[in-house]
């Protein structure tokens, strides 16, 4: 770092809830020296509130103006290793910003993803029906948006998350070589 300025690009994570995005952007930061920040957490910090209850009070969109509003700062420094909400590719805007960098769409099966989170009660968009059918058309909807923003696509469905940290480093590494 020259002049508290850092000239590491940032990299971005995208992808469906329960993808896995924090956990292996913990694990990923280590490995690319990079500072981590999760997207969500950030609107949770700023609001001074979890996420269901923004999602009570201001409903979906007040929570997407919130997300693109971190989003849009987080971006304006370098260096981080970015773990994206699964919802904001919804913008086009968003979508301009994250598609400017290095970004990994991380993907896993249906079965995968209601396993992991289907019954998780922190997740206000999947309360209003069966988990199944919600990921089902959030994913019909979301995955064109992903892969519109994605430099690659990997897969996490059963693969312990050092070995999906493997591939990315070696995947950034052939992508900043070029």
């Amino acid at each position: 770092m020259q002049d508290g300025i850092s000239r590491k690009p940032n990299v971005y994570l995208v992808g469906p809830m329960g993808v896995g995005k924090t956990t292996v952007g913990k694990l990923l930061s280590d490995e690319l020296d990079l500072e981590f920040v999760d997207i969500d957490r950030e609107v949770e910090f700023r609001a001074g509130a979890d996420i269901p209850w923004i999602f009570d009070v201001e409903g979906e969109e007040g929570f997407r103006i919130r997300e693109s509003r971190a989003l849009e700062e987080i971006a304006a420094r370098r260096g981080q290793l970015i773990a994206t909400g699964g919802g904001v590719v919804l913008s086009q805007s968003n979508r301009e910003i994250i598609k400017k960098e290095f970004c990994v769409y991380l993907k896993a099966d249906l079965s995968q993803l209601v396993a992991r989170i289907g019954k998780d009660k922190k997740r206000p968009l999947l309360q209003k029906g069966d988990p199944c059918d919600i990921l089902m058309r959030m994913l019909e909807l979301r995955d064109p948006l992903y892969r519109e923003v994605a430099t690659c696509i990997v897969q996490t469905d059963s693969r312990p998350m050092r070995q999906v940290v493997r591939e990315i480093v070696r995947l950034f590494r052939l992508h900043n070589s070029r």
